[in-house]
């Protein structure tokens, strides 16, 4: 007897450790469609569709911990610079047309937020996030990149665990090039990612994110 595939295994009993990652081929977007349907909001771990290739991630706690930050970081420069902001977090991206459907860390409407305000995403018709976050703790050879310049997100940010750096890209001629700053918030380059990272490690996160606070006032 063949031992349980993925898609015969009900999700509720899927285990994986924090920080794993699995890859399974062969997926329609009728499979995908499905389980999507039959774990709703319940599961703890992310799914990417991408081209027949589903893939799940368990978050590790250094990848939470990472990713909340970013968000502090992303709502406290639209807050202070006075910018239109949707955090739209994990929301499933689903572009049947391109065959693809991210989960990304976080994403961001800021400049299009008027067009999506309290409204459902539905790329069908609506544009992508302007921003997008992901953290790479596991060092996976992830197409991530890929995923969202074929989805034509205007900016992609992505930390990774084996260099610990930031690294910035932006879509041009429906491409991505690495940035050193970013377009949106052009005080900010990857180093300034990198350095409230370690600044929370020395200080604690709450005097460091103070400091940077301040610092963003001054950049003003």
């Amino acid at each position: 007897m063949s031992p349980p595939t993925l898609l015969t295994i009900p999700f509720n009993q899927l285990q994986l450790a924090p920080g794993s990652i699995v890859r399974v081929s062969d997926i329609s977007w009728e499979q995908y469609e499905q389980l999507l349907t039959s774990t709703g909001d319940r599961r703890s771990y992310r799914l990417t569709y991408d081209r027949g290739t589903l893939e799940l991630i368990m978050p590790s706690e250094t990848h939470e911990i990472l990713i909340r930050l970013m968000d502090w970081i992303v709502s406290t420069l639209c807050e202070e610079l006075a910018l239109n902001l949707k955090t739209i977090g994990s929301t499933t991206l689903k572009a049947q047309s391109l065959a693809t459907s991210p989960e990304p860390d976080n994403g961001y409407y800021i400049q299009n937020e008027p067009q999506v305000r309290d409204r459902s995403i539905d790329l069908s018709q609506d544009p992508p996030p302007d921003l997008v976050v992901e953290i790479n703790i596991a060092n996976a050879d992830s197409n991530k990149k890929a995923i969202y310049q074929t989805l034509k997100v205007p900016e992609f940010w992505v930390y990774s665990g084996k260099t610990k750096r930031f690294s910035f890209y932006v879509l041009q001629n429906d491409c991505y090039q690495t940035a050193n700053s970013s377009p949106t918030f052009p005080m900010v380059e990857p180093t300034t990612l990198q350095a409230l990272v370690e600044a929370c490690k020395q200080m604690g996160e709450l005097a460091a994110k103070r400091q940077f606070r301040a610092w963003v006032k001054q950049q003003i």
